[in-house]
């Protein structure tokens, strides 16, 4: 694994650390984002994982892109704007595609500031809890550019289009009690609690069994663009799966013989 990420994997729970805290585990390059992936696929393979934290070390959970990197790009005459395109199609839209798209349930512990694709990388998890100090902002637009990793479609997901208007629209800075207010987190802990609060979470969603989760939350993920049909559907089929497990026939077998005990 990079030196940019420390991937850990213990009683079901996989935690990916950014662990770059000299940087604010800024996100510059190929080495960032093949990292990441890297991580990702590696807890695709494992399929004894139920749930997983992302969170980053230091003060910062990530503090977005690297602006230096991003200076020297912007005033370079030999880069053409389809070489950012392509630049941004390989590089960093590979966390998105393989995070987002992991079937595992993901829990942000957001430790400190997450601005810009920072933010992004939160929405990109299922559940996020932030630490009383942790800070927000989709703040693009205040360099003069776009979300360029998913944000636009992202964050609105996540707290409603106009409420991520105005915060892509301003790219002002929003602290752990607005973002709680307004759906961004779920939870606000004290900085001691946090990690502790995510292995809590995530050791309750992983006393469950794991094909019965990542089908769960595939159906979910697909439920937020699909018609209701279509959802019944693949309910249908996922449920068929789901009836012929070993888990569920142990469970329902453990279930019926407690209410016979009653």
């Amino acid at each position: 694994m990079s030196d940019f990420v420390k991937l850990t994997v213990e009683g079901g729970v996989a935690t990916l650390l950014l662990d770059s805290p000299g940087t604010r585990n800024a996100l510059g390059g190929d080495e960032q984002y093949g990292a990441i992936e890297a991580a990702v696929q590696t807890i695709v393979r494992d399929k004894s994982v139920c749930a997983v934290i992302v969170t980053g070390a230091g003060p910062a959970f990530c503090a977005g892109g690297d602006i230096k990197k991003m200076a020297e790009r912007t005033n370079d005459p030999s880069v053409e704007p389809h070489d950012d395109r392509y630049a941004y199609k390989e590089g960093i839209h590979r966390i998105p595609l393989s995070l987002f798209n992991l079937e595992v349930p993901t829990i942000a512990a957001i430790n400190g500031p997450a601005i810009g694709a920072g933010l992004d990388l939160a929405c990109m998890c299922d559940i996020r809890i932030a630490a009383e100090g942790a800070k927000f902002a989709e703040s693009f637009v205040t360099l003069g550019i776009i979300p360029g990793d998913g944000g636009a479609w992202l964050l609105q997901r996540a707290i409603g289009y106009a409420k991520a208007a105005e915060l892509t629209f301003t790219g002002e800075v929003i602290d752990a009690a607005e973002a709680l207010a307004i759906g961004l987190v779920s939870r606000v802990v004290s900085h001691d609690e946090l990690l502790p609060a995510a292995r809590d979470l995530a050791q309750r969603i992983a006393k469950n069994p794991p094909h019965a989760l990542r089908m769960a939350k595939r159906l979910m993920r697909e439920a937020q663009t699909a018609r209701l049909d279509t959802i019944l559907e693949l309910s249908a089929a996922f449920q068929a799966v789901a009836h012929h497990s070993t888990d569920h026939r142990t469970r329902i077998t453990a279930a019926v013989d407690r209410l016979a005990k009653r």
